[in-house]
């Protein structure tokens, strides 16, 4: 009953990672996601990040409005630190609470919980595993602007903003490098679940 955390910078592939290995078994949880619902209007979550930054970060339907919420904090080390005080205690205790409840239905099949953040936030503790997803600077870049709209400086700040892939891949059981086609992406990981996953589970008993 292994948890894996796939973790990688931004426009390294994550996504397309953990769609992968959800079609070689694994059970996903994405962190992104979790962090959305955490914060959704009448959460406490939601009120505490309205108090720290103010309801300019209000949409109009009345939910966070993240893109105007990224453009500040990425420019400011400190909005940074204080968003992610407030958001990564609450994702984190919502992932454990899911994954608990997964494993006291009955199941088996591993979890890969995708988290761009998991080393920054400490939740090493959530999973058994780290895999981690790298990228050449100039790829990432040129997929977040791609799949996000957004421009060159807006995506060297987020970039300027995270840890090196030094500190991701330290302890790290896999590390696949996605610079190529979705093939070799594919490639890399179906091995990395034979060598870390597969041949872990107990095999028939006579």
């Amino acid at each position: 009953m292994i948890t894996i955390g796939l973790t990688g910078g931004i426009g390294t592939g994550k996504s397309a990672a953990a769609a992968i290995l959800g079609e070689l078994g694994a059970t996903r949880i994405d962190a992104d996601k979790v962090g959305h619902e955490v914060y959704e209007p009448g959460k406490p979550c939601w009120q505490d990040l309205v108090d720290a930054f103010g309801n300019d970060i209000v949409a109009a339907d009345g939910t966070i409005d993240r893109q105007r919420l990224g453009a500040r904090v990425f420019s400011d080390p400190l909005a940074l630190k204080k968003l992610n005080a407030i958001v990564h205690p609450r994702i984190a205790d919502e992932i454990n609470a899911r994954i608990r409840y997964m494993r006291s239905r009955g199941l088996e099949s591993p979890i890969v919980l995708e988290a761009a953040v998991l080393i920054e936030a400490g939740w090493q503790w959530l999973v058994d595993q780290i895999w981690v997803i790298t990228s050449t600077h100039e790829r990432a870049v040129e997929r977040v602007m791609a799949s996000r709209g957004l421009s060159r400086g807006e995506v060297e700040r987020r970039i300027a903003s995270q840890i090196s892939d030094a500190e991701r891949t330290a302890g790290a059981a896999c590390v696949i490098a996605n610079d190529g086609a979705l093939a070799e992406l594919r490639a890399a990981l179906e091995r990395c679940w034979r060598e870390r996953v597969a041949s872990d589970r107990p095999g028939p008993r006579a």
